[in-house]
């Protein structure tokens, strides 16, 4: 399967620019304390008051930033820029904190909108732009709700949607390296071990009717970021004995998309694209010659083969999906 190339890099850099700024449809996601909290989301969510809610909102700028750097000579570049220079300004940063400050919204976009905007600013940072230091109040924000959750998480969230913790650490991780936050990768490592160290001979029951991601395969990409080379080789091998034989088999089946206007079927081209994601990773850091990466590199194929024609089409799908896509298919060397 090729890899992202400035053509298909252009077509997603389009399909963000036409949904991180449109408002309606709109998907709130608030705790109502009074009729004052009612209110537009562009009146609530200064930045991210686009791409039918608030996570997608975010990964679509992450998208956009990403496009931005692999590929600066991009047609869409002068948009880019010009849309990041409207949203990311202190007075709108301050409103989107104002909002997630309110006691009631201790749990708003818990973990996954806190993680994805943990990896907007992380791909901020790459760039020579003053959009990181005006967003990094609001990264200090989820910081410090990361470094205050996860100790009291006794359990994972092993769900395939918006709740697995997994996931969440993965894209934590990608911001504590960028910046060398040390207290953060100890309470990511931390929160890794507690909850994953001792799975084995995982069984693979998905996906279930709405993932997009995978729980199995998403633990282990944690337990890969997280864990040194040594431990992880140890664990995944007994967390997974039978890659090579193509077992669990589910794990290999891209999963059927039977209505891509229902937003919760078309999760499962995300389940799709995030699986080869994970597949691509994970087969990347096993030795050449280990005999199950022919199987893992064979099903990120597939994975992306069922599902990259649908990243574009129906907006269930179209505010969200590119974001999935890029995961997929950027140079594994990209972040």
């Amino acid at each position: 399967m090729s890899g992202l190339t400035a053509d298909l890099a252009s077509h997603y850099a389009r399909i963000a620019l036409g949904h991180v700024g449109r408002e309606y449809p709109y998907k709130l996601g608030q705790v109502l304390e009074s009729d004052d909290d009612l209110a537009s989301p562009r009146a609530l969510h200064p930045i991210f008051h686009g791409s039918f809610d608030w996570h997608s909102c975010v990964h679509g700028y992450w998208t956009l930033a990403t496009l931005l750097r692999l590929f600066p000579m991009l047609p869409e570049a002068a948009a880019i820029r010009a849309r990041f220079a409207a949203a990311f300004t202190d007075a709108k940063v301050a409103g989107e904190r104002t909002f997630i400050a309110k006691p009631a919204n201790r749990g708003f976009e818990r973990p996954y909108g806190w993680a994805w905007l943990l990896m907007l600013q992380a791909e901020l940072l790459r760039h020579d732009a003053p959009w990181s230091s005006t967003l990094q109040p609001l990264a200090d924000d989820f910081v410090d709700r990361f470094q205050r959750f996860l100790p009291i998480a006794t359990y994972p969230v092993r769900v395939g949607t918006h709740f697995n913790t997994a996931f969440a650490l993965v894209l934590a991780d990608e911001y504590a390296r960028q910046v060398c936050d040390a207290a953060l990768s100890t309470v990511l490592h931390a929160a890794a071990l507690r909850w994953h160290a001792n799975d084995r001979d995982a069984q693979a029951w998905e996906p279930s009717g709405d993932d997009f991601l995978s729980s199995t395969l998403t633990e282990a990409l944690a337990m890969q970021r997280l864990l040194p080379a040594a431990s992880f080789a140890s664990w995944f091998a007994a967390f997974l004995p039978r890659l090579a034989d193509r077992q669990p088999c589910s794990l290999f089946e891209p999963a059927t998309v039977s209505d891509r206007s229902d937003g919760k079927i078309a999760h499962l081209d995300g389940l799709n694209l995030s699986r080869a994601w994970c597949w691509r990773s994970l087969s990347s850091v096993l030795p050449a010659s280990d005999p199950r990466i022919p199987a893992m590199q064979a099903a990120a194929d597939r994975h992306l083969a069922a599902s990259l024609p649908a990243v574009a089409g129906d907006y269930m799908g179209e505010h969200w999906l590119a974001s999935f896509a890029l995961l997929a298919l950027r140079p594994l060397s990209a972040n």
